[in-house]
């Protein structure tokens, strides 16, 4: 195993590559009583047009299949793995975003049990008709919960703005009407196209032995050799926005308010990524932090409240900015962020602003570093992308202000933006 050290965080993981391409990183925390690992697989919703395995045409499968797939993991011939992590004391879970799925547990005790369970039911799939008809049903009826969550709601409404073509524009979830297209073929296509190990990373993180950890993993790993990297195909997708404006009435006690801004430049992976997604997030807390004068000249106005956010999220194959929060006046706290919006693009930034965005920036990593979750979600995610975690901290403190100050005119630009509003019927 090799060794990589970050000097700035004071730590080490170990990694290592194994025959059948399964990447592992192993980061030793010792004192610590809880123990985590999740395996991921490069396989997210925006995935549905792909090369499978073996075959040379591409196929498309239903929108929602990699959340379905996710589901149906924890089913097994006998019973549902939940029960055995039970038994073993931890505590199992999963997720499916835009680009990934991961499986995960925590524990206090027998982690070496607990990880042979997590990579025996990842590498060893059990769907049958009956099962799948079954989990259309409950799947629907998630969907349908969703439909009356308005933050869901809003955010839905504003992706379906913001994007013409691009996957990530369609529920996770994908809709009623695709999840039941999905058949068992459709699922087994999928899971051995993208649950080969060669797509996968596992990443572990506690007060763990390194060497009888990789040992455990090297026997419950499924077999295989390196099959290499998988073809995808996404449509075009133009830099302009869909809409402009979407609104929907809802069960609602306020309304609630959301600005999308739409990013022109995708296809970045790496370092490159990694710094304009900091830049991007430093710029928006200059604007919208909770120390900013903007900050505080809304919330004293009363058109904002403590859940009032901005963040900008970003993959090879999208980028965007959401603004928002609960308000009595949908409005006029529009018209109001616009007008922060374009002053500071004509005025920019000072060195006092520049220097309280680097300090928010790695103090609320720092925080988070205090979370194995954190750790390893953000370093497979990081990892997909291929970006190294730990270089995070570094870049915000190389970040120079000039560098910010080149991304405003195109970040900010509200020809590329949408707005998404639920109100109350």
């Amino acid at each position: 195993m090799e060794l990589l050290r970050s000097q700035l965080l004071r730590e080490e993981v170990f990694h290592t590559r194994l025959e059948n391409g399964l990447e592992v990183y192993l980061l030793r925390k010792p004192g610590f009583r809880r123990a985590y690992a999740t395996v991921a697989t490069k396989y997210g919703s925006v995935d549905s047009r792909f090369i499978p395995a073996g075959g040379t045409e591409p196929v498309e499968v239903p929108a929602g299949i990699a959340h379905f797939l996710e589901h149906k993991l924890f089913e097994e011939e006998g019973g549902s793995v939940f029960d055995r992590f039970a038994e073993l004391g931890a505590s199992a879970n999963a997720f499916t975003s835009y680009t990934l799925t991961a499986y995960l547990f925590s524990c206090t005790g027998a982690f070496h049990e607990n990880l042979r369970v997590l990579l025996e039911f990842v590498g060893r799939p059990y769907f049958t008709d009956e099962l799948v008809e079954k989990e259309k049903g409950i799947i629907e009826q998630e969907l349908k919960m969703y439909d009356d969550h308005p933050d869901r709601v809003l955010l839905r409404n504003l992706l379906e703005a913001l994007y013409h073509e691009n996957p990530v524009r369609v529920d996770i979830g994908g809709t009623v009407e695709s999840v039941r297209q999905i058949t068992k073929e459709q699922l087994y296509l999928c899971y051995n196209t993208f649950y080969h190990p060669s797509n996968m990373v596992l990443f572990a993180a506690g007060d763990l032995d390194p060497e009888a950890t990789l040992q455990v993993i090297r026997k419950a790993a499924p077999e295989g050799k390196d099959r290499g990297e998988i073809r995808r195909f996404y449509p075009p997708e133009p830099a302009t926005v869909r809409e402009r404006r979407v609104e929907q009435a809802m069960a609602v006690s306020r309304p609630r308010y959301s600005l999308g801004l739409k990013d022109p430049v995708t296809g970045l992976t790496g370092e490159a990524l990694m710094r304009r997604e900091i830049a991007h997030n430093m710029l928006l807390h200059m604007l919208f932090g909770r120390s900013s004068t903007a900050f505080q000249s809304l919330y004293e106005a009363g058109l904002i409240d403590e859940g009032f956010s901005a963040y900008y999220t970003a993959s090879p194959l999208y980028g965007h900015a959401v603004i928002s929060g609960e308000t009595d006046d949908p409005d006029r706290l529009h018209q109001e962020i616009v007008a922060i919006v374009e002053r500071f693009r004509e005025e920019g930034f000072d060195e006092a602003d520049y220097q309280r965005a680097k300090r928010q920036a790695m103090g609320e990593f720092l925080d988070a570093f205090n979370s194995l979750e954190f750790i390893a979600h953000s370093f497979i995610s990081y990892h997909f992308r291929d970006g190294n975690f730990f270089r995070y901290p570094e870049i915000v403190q190389e970040m120079p202000a000039e560098e910010l100050r080149s991304y405003i005119d195109e970040f900010l630009d509200l020809e590329r933006s949408a707005v998404s509003i639920v109100r109350p019927r």
